[in-house]
């Protein structure tokens, strides 16, 4: 069956909380699954929110400071331990390439399963599969950072009434969707474009061109929300959004769902996110994330 959700493994930045871990996310396509930023403790998280290591076939590092990464050696050992029988491919910023080899060889180990490194050097398209187009971008951040985007190739919506007003029924529909035409009756004349459906997942980064363009017509955003309003100017020092931020740039681009993430062990109050992000002009859904979570992608329009 068909399944498109987050499952939020961890929410916090820089140190885990009481009720915070590390950041951890997969992001669950059909039947593919994409695992971002495993900080530390996400091989337990991924356990209590009932996600198995066959679950992943892509790992995503936006980069690599230890809240972003640290649990890569735990998550990677789990795999070769469970024998995934399908190959996983890890990208990376490709200037950490020696972060990632420590972590992927961290200690001693039998390598079952392949593991194809794919790192980062430059914004643009990453790889395409039939379910999905995966993009990166660059972000400000004191070290080099990537956020991902994932693209549905967009589709088309048969219309009934424009189908019963050529005679086309029955095995006749899946042959024009096939074919592209049937007696002289194109596949546009009966259909209109489906919209294929956009995620994005934004961490730690100042206001960019990367983050604009990631988040662009998105029907889920995940971005970092470090700090609150009142701290701007510690969130610009430090290379982080606060939420108000993050609540304009999915205002601006259209978003559908934005979950808020990645919160400092400063502030105990969830829902002060939530406000400053509204007072910013976001009216769509919003969802302050918290470990365990699971987060459906919208519905298609």
């Amino acid at each position: 069956m068909s399944v498109r959700e987050l499952v939020v493994l961890g929410t916090a930045s820089q140190v885990p909380t009481r009720h915070r871990n590390h950041n951890g996310y997969l992001l669950r396509w059909d039947g593919e699954g994409i695992l971002f930023d495993p900080g530390e403790g996400t091989q337990r998280q991924m356990l209590r929110a009932g996600v198995a290591a066959h679950d992943v076939h892509r790992i995503c590092v936006t980069h690599f400071h230890g809240d972003h990464s640290l649990g890569l050696a735990g998550v990677i050992q789990r795999i070769n331990l469970d024998q995934v029988p399908h190959e996983i491919t890890a990208h990376y910023p490709k200037s950490g390439q020696r972060y990632f080899e420590r972590l992927r060889h961290a200690t001693a180990y039998r390598e079952t399963v392949p593991l194809t490194e794919a790192p980062v050097a430059a914004d643009g398209t990453l790889t395409v599969t039939a379910a999905y187009t995966l993009e990166a971008r660059r972000l400000s951040h004191p070290v080099e950072s990537y956020g991902y985007r994932v693209v549905e190739p967009d589709g088309r919506r048969m219309l009934p009434e424009r189908l019963a007003a050529h005679g086309i029924k029955g095995p006749d529909v899946g042959r024009i969707q096939r074919e592209g035409s049937l007696g002289g009756v194109s596949l546009e004349e009966v259909s209109e474009v489906r919209r294929g459906q956009r995620f994005a997942f934004v961490m730690d980064t100042r206001l960019c061109d990367g983050v604009h363009a990631l988040a662009d017509g998105c029907d889920m955003l995940v971005i970092e929300s470090t700090f609150l309003d009142e701290d701007a100017q510690l969130a610009f020092d430090h290379g982080h959004l606060t939420a108000g931020q993050a609540g304009r740039v999915a205002a601006d681009a259209g978003v559908r769902h934005l979950v808020l993430t990645h919160f400092s062990q400063r502030y105990t109050e969830p829902d002060e996110f939530e406000r400053q992000a509204r007072d910013a002009g976001f009216e769509g859904e919003l969802t302050v994330a918290h470990d365990l979570m699971r987060v459906p992608v919208p519905k298609r329009r």
